[in-house]
């Protein structure tokens, strides 16, 4: 007999954003007798390497590769073939359970033992917001016994009829010989018979399974020809309760049941394509006159009898009258108020800048196809994976024109024979309403509108160990008040977002779940550190002001949220004479800090705090010191270089903050806590030792892979030139 108690199966397939979420929620500790069957589903991202991860940590976690993708109900009758647990969970991979929710079922079947278990879940929206399932009340009003049938209790049909809220006794489900199918709404032609055919069903009044309403990627909110699959689906019900002639009883239940279904699919707008509205509402007649049973009435609500009838006589045409007329007047108010908000937004973004009737005349005009517009860190200058991009299309596409965005002060550091405009001039505003591609590694400011035919370019600018967009929304400190919404807002505009490593990719993907195409080429700014060369070391550090014969350790640290200005996080001083003559200390602060006189020892530490190049820095030094700056990862690309990491503060970081991963279990080197270990890790030569060597190589490995020297062609070839990418290998 096995001694799986619960089997949970998880088909795989484009989550990499969502699917660490999902697997920790249900490997909860405390369950015994559990096991987790992964298959994927062919995914296309990192989904595979994910999944593999687990499974080598954790032996509950079983993975199957398949060969092609089958989609979502033949991945799942995959995994019941290969089941062993008593009972059964169908999970699906962007969702997640509710803290303590797996000991709550695993408790409940225990109790109860019956054929199916049903229990509630939550919306978990994309902005924040968690709701219940509106219909909780049917869980508890009225009372429910421990066991019952569904002769008892017909209302249990009006849940949501999806596989992920119920766990199923696994022989009952065999037995039965139902198998989910292909295509849109494959769960309910199992979902339905499970529970007329059940002797015993069982409720749990708790919030179990967190049911994610991502803002895109949901295949049934996509239109198309697939939710013609639905009328296909419900002929199966309708012919298993053919061959269990016990289930007659609940035929009027069931009809009323498919014909809401059909309504609420016709009656979304995102869903039945236009032009196929008819023939959709044709075969949902069908479906009327076929299977209602003999002694049904029609509802009481008068609006919903109405449409009964219409369905019934398939009138297409009477059924569309209303919805257009109301539809008509909602589009109506939308887009007064749609040409009102893109007005003041020209009006705003000109405002005491540049001629606004300029620019809204510009607007009006055809995009040059051959300008781009290049900017970085709110148009501090020229810099960062904008700049490599620049070059590189400046070398492969020539004939785009492309155009930096600077603030006035900042002018006068552009390099000699590179284009730009300063924030807030006419030529400004022109460029913005002109040009083709807009490239940044931070987003445009709010105002300029983005017309139809432009392409943004996101770089971004660090890897994210720490929580990004809408990942914030747990930590308030690190947000400050940041409006989700707006930034939201600002990333629908992006196109193609630049992807450093697998963790960004992940970390983007949930935390800007907008319309972008991912360009997984790793970071252009990098191309310049794989093609370092000793001599380039040696000139940057003679023009740093490094002494001849030191280690120059670049000493980068982050920002912090909890802290208004630059402190230090140990003795600059003393850690820097106990570390020994040999070193000297080259002193990054952030970018959010300006640039003052510390009055540090000169002959110990060189403050490169103004210097505009974090490339330069790298390639000069010989050893990284930084807490949880995205450096790192950079800096990582130097393959035969230490990374030193001082966490004094890691646990409040966390905190705070929040991350992706746990630095202190996957660190690139030496991890140290204290000043006492910061210094041995240097005057000991620990950072040099076997140990860092190999965590250092673990790290590259995991972060670097992608880092070829060719970043920047990549992005300039897909996005200037328009050719098709090669995935990276994960």
């Amino acid at each position: 007999m096995s001694s799986v108690f619960l089997s949970v199966i998880v088909p795989v397939h484009g989550v990499q954003g969502y699917l660490r979420q999902c697997l920790d929620s249900i490997l909860e500790p405390g369950c015994p007798g559990l096991e987790v069957i992964a298959i994927d589903d062919r995914s296309p991202d990192g989904c595979g390497a994910i999944l593999d991860e687990y499974a080598s940590h954790d032996p509950r976690v079983r993975v199957v590769h398949l060969e092609e993708n089958v989609g979502l109900g033949e991945a799942r009758n995959v995994g019941l073939s290969l089941a062993t647990g008593e009972y059964v969970w169908f999970f699906d991979s962007d969702d997640y359970t509710a803290d303590g929710a797996m000991l709550s079922v695993y408790e409940r079947l225990q109790e109860t033992k019956p054929d199916v278990l049903i229990f509630d879940y939550a919306r978990s929206y994309w902005h924040g917001k968690v709701q219940r399932s509106v219909i909780n009340k049917l869980f508890r009003e009225p009372p429910a016994p421990d066991t019952f049938a569904l002769r008892d209790r017909p209302s249990v049909l009006q849940l949501m009829m999806t596989a992920w809220n119920k766990a199923i006794r696994r022989e009952f489900l065999v037995g039965l010989g139902l198998k989910f199918s292909g295509g849109y709404y494959e769960d309910i032609n199992v979902t339905y018979p499970i529970l007329m055919a059940a002797e015993k069903l069982s409720l749990l009044d708790e919030v179990v399974y967190i049911y994610r309403q991502r803002r895109r990627g949901a295949i049934t909110r996509t239109g198309g020809k697939k939710h013609f699959d639905a009328f296909k689906q419900y002929e199966r019900i309708f012919a298993f309760m053919a061959q269990h002639p016990e289930t007659d009883q609940y035929r009027p239940l069931m009809f009323d049941r498919t014909i809401w279904h059909l309504l609420v699919i016709l009656g979304r707008g995102d869903r039945v394509l236009p032009e196929d509205r008819e023939r959709f509402f044709g075969e949902m007649s069908r479906i009327y006159r076929t299977f209602r049973p003999a002694d049904h009435t029609l509802p009481e609500d008068v609006q919903l009898a109405a449409k009964y009838r219409l369905i019934e006589k398939n009138n297409y045409r009477a059924f569309e009258t209303s919805k257009k007329l109301n539809e008509r007047r909602i589009a109506a108010k939308k887009q007064v108020r749609k040409y009102r908000g893109k007005a003041r937004k020209a009006v705003r973004f000109t405002k005491g800048k540049a001629n606004g009737l300029r620019y809204r005349t510009q607007l009006h005009m055809a995009i040059d196809e051959n300008l781009a517009v290049y900017a970085a860190y709110w148009y501090r200058g020229y810099a960062c994976n904008p700049a490599a991009i620049y070059e590189k299309q400046r070398e492969l596409a020539p004939h785009i024109k492309g155009v930096w965005v600077v603030k006035r002060g900042n002018a006068a550091k552009m390099p000699e024979g590179v284009p730009y405009v300063v924030a807030g001039t006419p030529e400004h505003a022109r460029l913005m309403a002109r040009a083709k591609y807009f490239v940044n590694n931070v987003n445009f400011t709010d105002d300029p509108i983005k017309r139809k035919g432009q392409v943004h370019v996101q770089t971004q600018h660090g890897t994210p160990l720490k929580k990004m967009g809408l990942d914030q929304m747990e930590y308030p400190v690190g947000a400050n008040d940041m409006d989700f919404r707006e930034l939201i807002d600002r990333a629908d505009r992006w196109d193609f977002l630049v992807s450093s490593n697998p963790l960004s990719s992940e970390a983007w993907d949930r935390g800007f779940p907008c319309g972008y195409e991912m360009l997984e080429t790793g970071y252009p700014r990098n191309d310049r550190l794989v093609r370092a060369t000793a001599a380039e070391k040696a000139a940057l550090r003679e023009r740093l002001g490094v002494p001849e014969g030191k280690k120059a350790v670049l000493y980068a640290p982050t920002h912090r949220d909890y802290m208004k200005r630059f402190t230090p996080q140990f003795d600059l001083r003393n850690v820097t004479e106990a570390m020994g003559d040999e070193y000297v200390l080259l002193l990054r602060a952030h970018y959010f800090y300006r640039a003052k006189d510390r009055g540090l020892p000169e002959d110990r530490i060189i403050d490169v705090s103004a210097h505009p190049s974090a490339e330069d820095l790298m390639i000069a030094s010989d050893a990284l010191l930084t807490d949880y700056s995205s450096i790192m990862f950079d800096y990582a690309v130097l393959e035969d270089r230490p990374i030193v990491i001082y966490a004094n503060d890691w646990e409040t970081y966390k905190r705070t903050r929040g991350v992706n991963f746990d630095l202190v279990q996957q660190p690139p080197g030496v991890i140290a806590f204290t000043e006492e270990e910061l210094i041995d890790a240097f005057a000991s030569g620990r950072a040099w030792n076997d140990t860092a060597v190999k965590d250092r190589a673990a790290f590259r490995a995991r972060f670097c892979s992608w880092e070829d020297g060719r970043a920047a062609e990549r992005v300039v070839r897909r996005v200037f030139l328009g050719e098709q990418l090669p995935k990276p290998a994960k």
